[in-house]
């Protein structure tokens, strides 16, 4: 699916993006892994002894205004290109109604879930141009796309705002055989959603297939998208969330 192709993935210490990256290394891409817990990118490699080889890890926030460049001068340095990225890292932030949120909470969840994708593409575009085209894929959410969610207001418009920034990209860049798409999962079974098993059961009970999903179901969808089999979809904000979007009851 990916021999030959090298593939940055954020967030890929654990939960989706650890899964993608099992995913993709199944796939023979060559990889660059990023997170904050470089201590756990190991891990992640480690556990893919057969890909060790075609593994790069890089620690880094993908908040800091120089983490994008220097991500894909890995991959630059490293395997002599970039074909994909599935930009995965993110945060919920402080919940709340917007009167009780702080400027501080706004600046930090739109940086980490939004500001950081703006980024991405901005390193990440040329040198996909210089290999010949790519995929770019972002993880939004179903959250300020299909329903709004009390007490989400700041990630519902970072969210939100990545599939604007999908679909222009998409258009400008669709010439250069660059393709652009958001992700939109429902709810997964990460270390984010925390292990209150009320709480799941009860996020389960929003989806029409009454269940969460687990990371690799998740990581099945943006293999989808970074792959050729995708060849011809760009621009698109695809859910990926069990029904939950049109689950009312």
């Amino acid at each position: 699916m990916f021999h030959g192709k090298t593939i940055l993935i954020t967030g890929a210490s654990s939960g989706i993006g650890e899964a993608a990256a099992r995913k993709c290394a199944e796939g023979g891409a060559n990889l660059v892994l990023t997170a904050r817990r470089k201590d756990k990118l190991e891990e992640v490699r480690a556990s893919l002894p057969d890909a060790a080889d075609r593994i790069a890890v890089f620690a880094g926030d993908v908040a800091d205004p120089a983490f994008s460049e220097a991500a894909v001068d890995v991959a630059l340095q490293t395997f002599g290109g970039l074909d994909g990225a599935f930009n995965n890292a993110g945060t919920v932030g402080d919940m709340g109604p917007v009167t009780d949120l702080s400027l501080e909470n706004w600046h930090k969840v739109i940086d980490t879930n939004l500001t950081s994708a703006f980024l991405a593409a901005k390193y990440q575009i040329p040198a996909m141009k210089t290999s010949g085209g790519g995929s770019i894929v972002f993880t939004s959410s179903f959250v300020g796309y299909t329903i709004g969610l009390p007490g989400m207001a700041v990630y519902a418009a970072s969210k939100a705002g990545l599939i604007g920034l999908t679909q222009v990209l998409a258009v400008e860049h669709g010439p250069q055989n660059i393709r652009v798409n958001a992700l939109l999962p429902g709810g997964t079974r990460t270390e984010m959603a925390g292990d209150d098993i009320a709480f799941h059961d009860y996020v389960a009970g929003l989806h029409a297939l009454k269940r969460m999903a687990a990371p690799k179901e998740i990581a099945e969808a943006a293999a989808f998208l970074l792959s050729d089999a995708a060849s011809f979809v760009t621009g698109s904000a695809m859910l990926c969330d069990g029904g939950n979007s049109i689950t009312k009851a």
